[in-house]
């Protein structure tokens, strides 16, 4: 693992653990990261990564819903065929 330093307004009072939660979520969601590292970033089990991803925001599935309803969409077009 690599160490980043951040440096951040003490104004925004953010704790250390959601700060980690929400960059080892972006990552996660954008596929940068497995599950397994994101959840190392963050001190987490694997699974308890994973539960607490839709708390901050994120898909466990790597996609919007407005992405999964496109998805959906064109399967339902797909078997009209």
């Amino acid at each position: 693992m690599e160490n980043i330093t951040i440096t951040i307004p003490a104004s925004t009072q953010t704790d250390p653990f959601e700060l980690k939660m929400l960059v080892a979520g972006g990552l996660y969601e954008k596929g940068k990261l497995t599950a397994g590292q994101a959840a190392e970033i963050v001190g987490l089990s694997k699974r308890a990564f994973i539960e607490m991803l839709g708390k901050y925001g994120f898909s466990v599935f790597g996609y919007t819903a407005d992405e999964a309803i496109d998805d959906f969409s064109d399967l339902v077009e797909w078997r009209r065929l």
